[in-house]
């Protein structure tokens, strides 16, 4: 603690100038600030401030000692400001930010954190556009590819593949594709994405110099709910979320297809704006979140569960 307060007294001096503006802010006299200063300086064996009846200076040891110890009472600080934090009762709105295919995860789950943590209200974003939740406000995002905003932290959330399925009505009248070349002679549905406008490329494992296949796209959609509406309606093929296709495969309404010749890991991210001192109802839900939403992946082609693996 000796240390630490002659740190302090080294930095509001540095920061201020003089031992008396140091003492004001610090709550003692000019004279106690010198001296524990001068305490720290003989402990270092160092040189911290060039000396003389009208001005005090950093020395060049004294600059790079002050750049340290700002750091250090910094993270000291925060560290307090995070522990009283702890003790705060969760409580206020949360703006949590989502695209419109991730309320297949996150309702189900929303009943108990709302029961947790009464005191808390959700105002809930579904959207597939790409959120600045600086700008906006958003207190959390659900997001999934690649995140390069750095003033973001992020945390891992559920992993996903993604899947080619048809109807079995559409395959008995259009065949069953055995290998990529094969979809060229089907019809395809197609994914764009709302912020590029970009048509979403199907992730077909092929083998070396096997060109892409010529895709036939009969319908295109900015909604993958949509897409799959349209695939369960014997459309024609379509791309999609392992999670969005479960429930119709378990049914039998939709088959995988080409299991074999996909590479298609992906992850959703909790993502919320850095902060030294994050609020007690943005912790929570970001904990809570990430605890419930680590969820069984399904094995789509037989119908089993099996736990995914890896941990967040």
């Amino acid at each position: 603690m000796d240390r630490i307060a002659g740190l302090s007294a080294f930095v509001r001096t540095a920061d201020l100038g003089s031992f008396a503006a140091a003492g004001r802010v610090l709550g003692l006299s000019p004279s106690a600030v010198g001296k524990a200063v001068s305490k720290l300086e003989s402990q270092l064996e160092i040189r911290l401030f060039q000396r003389s009846t009208r001005s005090l200076r950093l020395t060049e040891e004294g600059r790079a000692f002050h750049e340290r110890c700002r750091r250090i009472l910094d993270d000291l600080d925060d560290a307090h400001e995070s522990l009283l934090r702890t003790r705060e009762k969760p409580r206020g709105a949360i703006r949590l930010s989502c695209p419109i295919i991730a309320y297949h995860l996150l309702l189900p789950v929303l009943p108990t954190f709302m029961a947790r943590y009464p005191e808390i209200t959700l105002d809930l974003d579904f959207n597939d556009r790409i959120v600045d939740l600086i700008e906006e406000g958003v207190d959390v995002a659900i997001r999934s590819g690649e995140l390069p905003d750095s003033r973001l932290m992020v945390r891992a959330l559920r992993p996903f593949r993604l899947l080619l399925a048809a109807t079995p009505a559409y395959l008995a009248r259009q065949g069953t594709p055995r290998c990529p070349r094969d979809l060229s002679d089907h019809c395809s549905i197609g994914f764009r994405f709302p912020n590029s406008g970009k048509i979403q490329s199907w992730p077909l494992r092929r083998s070396k110099g096997e060109p892409d296949p010529r895709l036939n796209y009969v319908l295109t959609c900015n909604n993958m709910e949509a897409l799959r509406g349209a695939v369960l309606r014997d459309l024609g093929i379509g791309c999609m979320p392992d999670f969005l296709a479960e429930a119709p495969v378990l049914a039998g309404h939709l088959v995988p297809l080409l299991l074999d010749h996909l590479d298609a890991p992906g992850q959703f991210n909790l993502i919320w704006p850095s902060s030294r001192h994050l609020s007690p109802k943005v912790r929570v839900l970001v904990d809570f979140l990430a605890e419930h939403l680590f969820i069984s992946e399904p094995c789509l082609s037989t119908g089993e569960r099996h736990p995914a693996s890896g941990e967040i």
